[in-house]
C-alpha cells in the first residue's frame, strides 16, 4: 500500500504519521475506506469570510473573500493548498450554509461557488452565467513545497528549484508554458510534495481547463485557469483537492480511488472475462511489423525464439498481414491487428492512405467544420477531420465505421488498433447537422470504441483515462513527451521518413536524442508511476508506437528496467533484419517479462518509493505483494543489485529474478 512508501532514502521515520496512514487508504479503491464519516459530520464552521471544512487528515479552510484555500494537518501542521485567484474576483455575496459546507457568489465574475466535504475531499464548484475565465487554483505557493507532480506521460515528479525544469521550454524545461488539462496531460491532475505532507488536485472538468508553469525565486509553481464557454458547455468548473502523505504517486492515487468511488474504474479482470483475448495481453510484447516479419514465416520465426506473448500489429497499407500469417500469430498465441484510424478524410481519388479514403460522401460532408464554416485540417495538413456525430448519426443506416472494420479484420484479426479516438485532442463541429462540443466529441468517441471492444481486443493512442473502461491496451502513455520531440520527428534527415515501405526509417532509423530532451523524458531521477498508479490493473499500457525500444539506443536499458518496474511491456518495430539482429536480445527481456505481468497485469500499484537519497534506486509493489520489483538505475551496486539491473519477486518466489539489460541476453 502507498503508506509504506516514502520521501525519505530508507522508507523509514515517517511511516506512522497520520497523513500517511491516510495515504494507504488513498490506495485502496474496494472500499470508501473509513473517511465516509466526513461526509455526515458537522459541515465545518464559518466565521466571516473563513469556512473551516472536514477532509480526511485534517481540516481545509476555505478565504470566501478570495479563493484562497490553506489547511490543518491532524498533526498541526499549516498548509497553504492554493493562493488567491489571479486577478481577483470581487466583492463576493453572501455565504449560505449546506449541508455538507456552503455557497456563494462573486457578482463582478457571474460565478457561483459551492464548497463542501466529499469523501475526504475539499470539492470546490464554480458555475457562471457568462463567458470569462478564472486563475484558480494558484498552487505551490507554500514555502514547504519540495517537488510537483505532472502526469506528462506515465509521470514526472520535479524538485521545484531543480535548475533544468525552471528553465523555459526551449532549454527542456517548463517555466512559462501552458499544457491543456484535458489534452496534453496523461491524467486531469497534479500535485505537490511538501515533506511529510502533500496534497492533491484533481480537475474532472478538464476541458477548458490549463495549467501554467512558472519560475517564481527558483521555484516552480503552477496555475490553473478554466475558460467558462456556453458553446464550448464549459460553464461549470470542479476542482477537488485531497491531503495526501506527500509520496510522489499520490495524487494518482487519489485520482484511482475517485474514479472507482464513481464507478469508472475498469477492470482488465473484467474485460479478459467479457473477451477472453484480452488475456493474450498478459505477458505479452508489442511490436508493429513490417516486411518479412508480417509473414508467417516471420512469426514462426518469433515463436523458435521462444517468444510465447506478443501483441502484433501492421499498418493498413497495400501489403497488410495477410490471412496466412494471421492463422500463424493466432496459432502462436499472438494477439494480431490493425492499424486504423476514424479521425481522417481525404478525396478517394487523391488519398494518400487507404485509412482515408471512406465511400460516398463521407468527404467532404463529414469534415468537422469550424465557427466560420471552413474546415478542420486533418493531421499532417491532410485533408480534414471528420466528425465523430456525424458518423455516430449515420451509423444505423449507412454501416461505415461496421464494414470498415469488418473489412480490416476479413484476415481473421482479433486485435484492432484505433488512432487518435482515446488522446485528449477532440473537436468542437460547428458542422451543419452533426453539431457538437468537445464532450460530445468524447462521447461519441466512447460509444464506437465500446461496439469494437465487444468482440476485439482494442487500443488507441495515449489513451486518457475517460476510455479506460472501453480499452484493453494503449500506446503512448507510458511516454512523458517533451515539445522538442515534435520537432524531432519532423527533422526527416535525423529521425527519418516513411521509406523504405518496408522498412520506414522514421521506425527503423536509430536517433541519439539532444542532451535536454533525454533528460525531459527518460532521466529516471524525475520519472515516476503516475499513470500506472492510476490505472494499472485496468488496461495495458506502452510508449509511442515510433519509439520502438531499438530507436533510441542510448535510453534502452533505463526503458527496460522502467518497463520491468512499472509492469509496462516494450513496444518494438520489427522487420527480417531486425528480428535477425536482435530477436535473441528480445526474447530473453519478454521470457523476463512474461511471467512478472502474467501475475500481476491485473493487479494494482500499491506502492511506489526510493531506496536512494539520489532516486536511482527505486521500488514499486503490485497488489498485495503479488509482485516486487527493485531497479538499479544508477553505476554502482546498492544492497547486492548491480548497476543497471532489476530483481522481479513473486510472492511465490524462493528468491529475486534478475535482469541486467545492457548485459547480452541468451
Amino acid at each position: 500500500m502507498i503508506s509504506d512508501a516514502s520521501k525519505s532514502p530508507q522508507g523509514t521515520g515517517r511511516s506512522r504519521t497520520a497523513t500517511r496512514v491516510l495515504a494507504a487508504s488513498l490506495a485502496l479503491t474496494a472500499t470508501t475506506f473509513g473517511v465516509a464519516g466526513c461526509d455526515s459530520a458537522a459541515a465545518g464552521t464559518l466565521e466571516g469570510s473563513r469556512l473551516e471544512l472536514p477532509v480526511t487528515g485534517g481540516t481545509a479552510v476555505i478565504d470566501t473573500a478570495s479563493l484562497a484555500v490553506s489547511a490543518r494537518t491532524a498533526s498541526g501542521r499549516a498548509l497553504v493548498l492554493s493562493g488567491p485567484a489571479g486577478g481577483g474576483l470581487g466583492k463576493p455575496g453572501p455565504v449560505t450554509r449546506t449541508a455538507r459546507g456552503a455557497r456563494w457568489s462573486y457578482p463582478d465574475k457571474g460565478l457561483e461557488v459551492t464548497a463542501g466535504s466529499e469523501r475526504g475531499r475539499l470539492r470546490i464548484k464554480l458555475r457562471a452565467d457568462r463567458d470569462g475565465s478564472v486563475s484558480w487554483p494558484v498552487t505551490g505557493t507554500d514555502r514547504a513545497a519540495s517537488a510537483v507532480q505532472i502526469p506528462r506521460g506515465e509521470g514526472l515528479d520535479i524538485p521545484v528549484k531543480d535548475a533544468f525544469w525552471n528553465a523555459g521550454p526551449e532549454k527542456g524545461g517548463l517555466a512559462g508554458s501552458t499544457v491543456d488539462m484535458g489534452e496534453g496531460l496523461a491524467l486531469p491532475l497534479w500535485g505537490y510534495s511538501m515533506g511529510s505532507a502533500g496534497v492533491s488536485y484533481l480537475t474532472p472538468t478538464d476541458l477548458g481547463t490549463s495549467l501554467r508553469f512558472a519560475s517564481t525565486g527558483g521555484r516552480l509553481r503552477t496555475t490553473a485557469a478554466h475558460a467558462f464557454d456556453a458553446g464550448e458547455g464549459t460553464r461549470d468548473y470542479e476542482v477537488s483537492f485531497a491531503l495526501t502523505d506527500g509520496n510522489p504517486v499520490a495524487p494518482a492515487a487519489d485520482y484511482r480511488s475517485y474514479l472507482a468511488q464513481r464507478g469508472k474504474l475498469g477492470s482488465l479482470r473484467r474485460k479478459i472475462r467479457q473477451n477472453p483475448g484480452n488475456g493474450k495481453l498478459l505477458g505479452a510484447f508489442h511490436a508493429y511489423v513490417w516486411g518479412d516479419a508480417r509473414t508467417a514465416s516471420g512469426v514462426a520465426g518469433l515463436k523458435r525464439l521462444g517468444v510465447d506473448r506478443m501483441w502484433l500489429g501492421y499498418d493498413a497499407g497495400p501489403d497488410p498481414m495477410n490471412a496466412a500469417a494471421v492463422r500463424a500469430a493466432k496459432k502462436a498465441g499472438y494477439l494480431v491487428g490493425p492499424y486504423d484510424t476514424f479521425a481522417n478524410g481525404q478525396d478517394p481519388k487523391s488519398a494518400d492512405s487507404p485509412t482515408s479514403a471512406w465511400p460516398g460522401r463521407v468527404y467532404p460532408d463529414f469534415c468537422i467544420r469550424k465557427a466560420d464554416g471552413t474546415p478542420e485540417t486533418g493531421f499532417g495538413n491532410r485533408g480534414c477531420y471528420l466528425s465523430s456525430r456525424a458518423f455516430e448519426k449515420a451509423e444505423p443506416r449507412k454501416h461505415y465505421l461496421a464494414d470498415r472494420t469488418r473489412s480490416m479484420v476479413a484476415n481473421g484479426a482479433d486485435s484492432y488498433f484505433l488512432d487518435v479516438d482515446a488522446t485528449g485532442e477532440v473537436f468542437r463541429d460547428h458542422g451543419k447537422g452533426h453539431e457538437m462540443t468537445k464532450a460530445g466529441d468524447r462521447a461519441m468517441r466512447l460509444a464506437r470504441m465500446r461496439r469494437l471492444s465487444e468482440n476485439l481486443v482494442l487500443g488507441s493512442e495515449s489513451a486518457q483515462p475517460w476510455a479506460n473502461q472501453v480499452l484493453a491496451y494503449d500506446h503512448g502513455s507510458g511516454t512523458p513527451a517533451a515539445d522538442g520531440l515534435w520537432k524531432l520527428e519532423r527533422d526527416r534527415k535525423t529521425w527519418g521518413g516513411y521509406f523504405p515501405e518496408k522498412a520506414p526509417g522514421a521506425f527503423f532509423k536509430p536517433v541519439k536524442l539532444p542532451a535536454e530532451l533525454a533528460t525531459a523524458m527518460y532521466d529516471p531521477k524525475y520519472r515516476v508511476p503516475l499513470y500506472e498508479t492510476a490505472l494499472h490493473g485496468s488496461l495495458v499500457n506502452a510508449e509511442r508506437w515510433e519509439l520502438s525500444y531499438e530507436k533510441l539506443p542510448e535510453q534502452k536499458t533505463t526503458r527496460a528496467l522502467l518497463a520491468m518496474l512499472y509492469n509496462t511491456p516494450l513496444n518494438y518495430a520489427l522487420d527480417g533484419p531486425t528480428l535477425e539482429k536482435k530477436g535473441a536480445e528480445m526474447a530473453a527481456l519478454q521470457k523476463y517479462f512474461s511471467p512478472l505481468h502474467r501475475a500481476a497485469g491485473t493487479e494494482q500499484l500499491t506502492s511506489f518509493r526510493w531506496l536512494t537519497g539520489d532516486r536511482s534506486v527505486q521500488r514499486t509493489v503490485f497488489g498485495d505483494g503479488t509482485l516486487t520489483v527493485t531497479a538499479n538505475f544508477g553505476s554502482r551496486a546498492h544492497d547486492g543489485l548491480p548497476g543497471g539491473c532489476v530483481d522481479a519477486k513473486l510472492r511465490t518466489d524462493d528468491k529475486p529474478r534478475r535482469l541486467c539489460p545492457a548485459q547480452p541476453q541468451g
